[in-house]
């Protein structure tokens, strides 16, 4: 085939990937961009910026690793780019240089809600800017289009044993939309490397749009009836995913979910499941599988998966004490679970230094809607209590509560009670995050991730070399 003819070819296909964008959202705006739109505006100046600072500061030396960090799982290395999010150690995250009370206020929200619609923030995310009602609509709308699942798809999370935790089914179907993945089609068609954005576009609006459906199949399969509730192609995203969880008739739980996805979307690029997307993702497979690859290290339980753990351990907490919530014997129980060398679930965090404001967005939201559960008393207190206790023993950098610590105890307050089900909605949020970067990453031409590594031996060589100058 003649480049003449790929060239054409890629040409057609681009313009129908923007016809089709514009097409399922001129209902609710004739003049106002798409995201599609606006995303292609930006990229030239981005690209550019990128150039401009590789060539003038590609040089400069931005940090310093000690033998220490590098047999310590590479902690606090710079040595990733990630547009979306900043961790400060003291304040907490940041999304696009707003923090997380901002978000809440900024972003558009539903009509009578409060809280952030998560399609909003994927905007911000790829884009660097707060998208308007309209747009937001839209952008629901595209997504509700797309969300109905290939029938083969489907057929494997049916067939999937009730004994096959959830996060192993959610990456298994995952990774079956592969055959849908416009992207593996393009290449192997030979498109042209600028064009790559735009395929990876499709195929994240593409997955975004069915996690709410595999997510509901795979939760109504193992704990349900196994019937799943129709899509509803006028609501929102987190109504959308309250609805097919069945839970849509709760306005309170469908703000939770908006609010849930919105938090737990993006932590900056280092974290086990962002790290591992934007690793294969720079080996150019799809965002189908690159995102499938970053579930799997978001359902360990260094992970993800500490939620699980998280609520595990304090129904066994509120076992023990037998309803005494008081600062004595609960300040008894973290020692005794110090001491038996085991770690407090939820207290703690790699970067952080202070309270996760993550944390602190879900405890106000429990102050507002549930502020007599038993359950976020326990946690309120346990939260009086834990930092003093953990500041004492001496070996927890953090002694203040993450994210994983108060999640749990919302969604069982709604009747969510299926704590190993909690990873996929971490997963299901964790992809607003994730593929906005892999969007930006095809845009700007980035390369493949290939660190150096050293054997033992061969460190021992060079520190000592380094030691003898």
């Amino acid at each position: 085939m003649s480049s003449l003819r790929l060239a054409s070819q890629s040409l057609r296909a681009n313009k129908a990937l923007l016809n089709k964008s514009y097409n399922a959202t001129r209902a609710y705006s004739s003049y106002e961009k798409t995201l599609k739109q606006r995303f292609a505006e930006l990229i030239p100046e981005k690209a550019e910026q990128v150039k401009q600072i590789k060539k003038e500061y590609g040089k400069t030396v931005i940090g310093e690793l000690t033998l220490e960090q590098a047999y310590g799982g590479m902690r606090g290395i710079k040595g990733l780019v990630w547009e979306g999010s900043v961790l400060d150690p003291e304040e907490g995250i940041r999304f696009r240089g707003r923090t997380i009370p901002e978000i809440q206020s900024e972003l558009p929200k539903a009509e009578g809600g409060s809280e952030p619609i998560p399609e909003a923030l994927f905007w911000l995310l790829l884009t660097g800017e707060v998208p308007t009602a309209s747009q937001t609509k839209a952008l629901s709308a595209e997504f509700a289009a797309r969300a109905e699942l290939p029938k083969h798809v489907e057929e494997l999370i049916d067939r999937s044993p009730s004994n096959l935790h959830p996060m192993a089914q959610f990456s298994i179907a995952v990774t079956a939309l592969e055959s849908e993945s416009q992207f593996a089609k393009a290449y192997a068609a030979g498109v042209n490397k600028k064009d790559y954005w735009n395929y990876t576009f499709e195929d994240s609006i593409d997955l975004l749009a069915k996690l709410p459906n595999i997510a509901a199949r795979i939760y109504q399969n193992v704990f349900k009836d196994g019937k799943v509730p129709a899509i509803n192609k006028d609501l929102d995203y987190g109504a959308q995913l309250a609805t097919l969880l069945g839970y849509g008739n709760n306005p309170e739980f469908v703000e939770l979910m908006r609010l849930y996805l919105t938090i737990h979307s993006d932590h900056e690029g280092g974290n086990v499941s962002a790290h591992t997307t934007h690793l294969v993702g720079s080996a150019l497979s799809s965002p189908f599988l690159s995102f499938s690859a970053g579930l799997n290290g978001l359902a360990g339980p260094l992970h993800g998966r500490a939620n699980q753990e998280v609520l595990e351990w304090l129904f066994k907490f509120k076992h023990d004490v037998k309803g005494d919530y008081s600062k004595e014997t609960i300040e008894k129980y973290l020692w005794d679970t110090l001491n038996s060398g085991r770690v407090v679930p939820g207290y703690g965090h790699a970067v952080l230094r202070k309270t996760d404001p993550r944390y602190t967005a879900q405890r106000e939201f429990a102050l507002k809607h549930l502020p007599n559960d038993d359950l976020f008393k326990l946690v309120s207190t346990i939260y009086e209590v834990a930092p003093g206790v953990l500041t004492k023993h001496g070996k927890t950098k953090n002694p203040w509560p993450n994210v994983d610590s108060h999640s749990g105890v919302l969604l069982q307050y709604y009747g969510l009670t299926e704590a190993s089900f909690y990873t996929v909605l971490f997963g299901v949020s964790r992809a607003f995050g994730v593929l906005p970067q892999l969007i930006i990453d095809r845009a700007v031409g980035m390369p493949i991730e290939r660190p150096k590594s050293f054997s033992t031996e061969k460190y021992l060589e060079l520190v000592k070399g380094l030691q003898n100058k």
